[in-house]
């Protein structure tokens, strides 16, 4: 099984690193996610933007969400190419522990073709492996 394989299926959506927060969190709202991959002018992967962080970073700190562009979150990223086997992809994700990993077609001029989150790994692996993962990403550090 590769990565593309464990990746949810369908047309793939970001906010682009220009585009407020509150863009960002409209999107969200409209397309039922807690996060969104932020792309840049060159439609590339530039990082990745959670509801958690609309709230605890801009709202939180009295910051107007329509005045903060998203590309302010774009910080470390990890992302794993379409053709990887889908074991690298979950080490990477409980190596880092994130719940949500950008699947880049390397192939195709390195273009964002999908997400792989915690619900896909749920759908797709055995029992076993779901537990190893939510060890791995929900432990305590």
């Amino acid at each position: 099984m590769t990565a593309r394989d464990l990746m949810s299926g369908g047309e793939v959506r970001c906010v682009g690193e220009h585009q407020s927060l509150q863009d960002a969190a409209r999107l969200m709202r409209d397309l039922k996610v807690g996060a969104l991959p932020i792309c840049g002018d060159d439609q590339r992967l530039k990082g990745m933007i959670t509801d958690r962080d609309i709230v605890v970073q801009c709202v939180a700190d009295g910051q107007d969400p329509a005045q903060v562009a998203a590309g302010r979150f774009a910080g470390p990223l990890h992302w794993i190419d379409a053709q990887a086997d889908a074991s690298e992809a979950l080490a990477v994700m409980e190596r880092n522990r994130i719940k949500r990993l950008p699947v880049i077609d390397v192939a195709n001029n390195h273009r964002l073709c999908g997400m792989i989150t915690e619900s896909d790994v749920a759908r797709r692996l055995t029992d076993d492996e779901i537990a190893e993962f939510a060890t791995q990403v929900y432990a305590a550090a």
